[in-house]
């Protein structure tokens, strides 16, 4: 459906210069200076989640800190958060979540309970345990890290095996509503944990019958942004249809492109498996479309409803995350 008028350059500046890409460009110094590229790994790294050899899977490892900003502004939420946007990270890697911990720092115990709460509600819902971590109570400021232990089956879903000629395909949860004033787009507090758990176990059943190789959780980059990450890593390019993006009704694109949805991911996917991909988005009540189309130009560009387009980033240019393939920290 065709939406309001945009400003295509405008828009596209926007999304290079948001901080939650920009963010995303802290991982190319240090992934080079910890030498990670040198290192063997089933995925190599710049991935959603380590992924481990274990018999005839992989362990999925993965972890998220958050801002002290967003602590102090939202600790319930962060608590939350804790849970719900790592048992994101296993997902888009094809996985399902075994256990979490916490790391916790809080001016006292008072400061620290909201959070907890909220950890202690999430993993209630999405049903994976907080079987331990790190508590100090007694910090000068509140800080937050949780990490996830997964398992995924010998199909993984990588951010590496997006190829050209792929559909890239959105898939985002709408029925949600913005914390304000924060990009965060929460769909998950306040629903079943029945419905959050099913919602996240249809991506490791897309890897495991086969219908999807490569895709991605939309992160603070949006998006776009995040799909900056999925080409640069993939060594491709492509151009993305802005009004093909799934959005609520209400929200202005500008907002919506640097929004960080409770779930969203982006998936490349043989353009023969897309309808049944969508397919299984539609059972769930889970908005996705076509978004775009994979190209052997790694360039990402834009486009507006009249087919005007305008690059967002040219990675033989410039890296981002620097995770490409043929990157200098990257495996090869």
């Amino acid at each position: 459906m065709m939406g309001a008028p945009f400003d295509l350059m405008a828009l596209a500046r926007q999304i290079r210069d948001a901080r939650g890409v920009a963010h995303k460009r802290d991982i190319d110094a240090v992934v080079a200076r910890l030498g990670l590229g040198s290192r063997h790994a089933a995925v190599p790294v710049g991935d959603d989640c380590a992924a481990i050899p274990d018999g005839d899977g992989h362990l999925l490892f993965a972890i998220e800190g958050f801002l002290d900003s967003f602590v102090a502004a939202d600790p319930y939420f962060a608590g939350y958060c804790g849970i719900m946007v790592n048992l994101s990270d296993v997902a888009a890697m094809g996985g399902r979540p075994l256990a979490v911990v916490d790391a916790l720092w809080s001016r006292d115990a008072a400061a620290a309970d909201p959070i907890l709460v909220g950890l202690s509600d999430a993993a209630a819902l999405y049903g994976v345990p907080v079987v331990g971590g790190h508590t100090n109570t007694r910090a000068e400021a509140g800080n937050l890290a949780v990490a996830v232990l997964g398992r995924a089956g010998p199909r993984l879903l990588t951010s590496f095996d997006a190829a050209p000629g792929d559909d890239l395909v959105a898939a985002i949860d709408l029925r949600g509503r913005f914390r304000e004033p924060h990009p965060y787009w929460d769909a998950s507090t306040g629903a079943p944990g029945e419905r959050l758990r099913g919602d996240l176990a249809v991506l490791p059943g897309l890897a495991e019958d086969g219908l999807c190789r490569a895709a991605k959780d939309i992160s603070m980059a949006g998006v776009v942004g995040t799909a900056l990450m999925l080409l640069e890593c993939s060594k491709v390019g492509g151009v993305i249809d802005l009004d093909a993006i799934p959005r609520p009704d209400h929200v202005p694109l500008a907002r919506w492109l640097t929004a960080f949805p409770s779930f969203g991911y982006l998936l490349s996917l043989r353009p023969d498996h897309t309808p049944a991909v969508l397919a299984r988005f539609a059972e769930r009540g889970i908005a996705s479309a076509r978004i775009g189309r994979l190209d052997t130009s790694r360039v990402a560009r834009v486009r507006d409803p009249v087919g005007d387009e305008a690059v967002v980033w040219d990675f033989a240019a410039s890296p981002l995350i620097g995770c490409g393939r043929d990157s200098p920290g990257a495996a090869p």
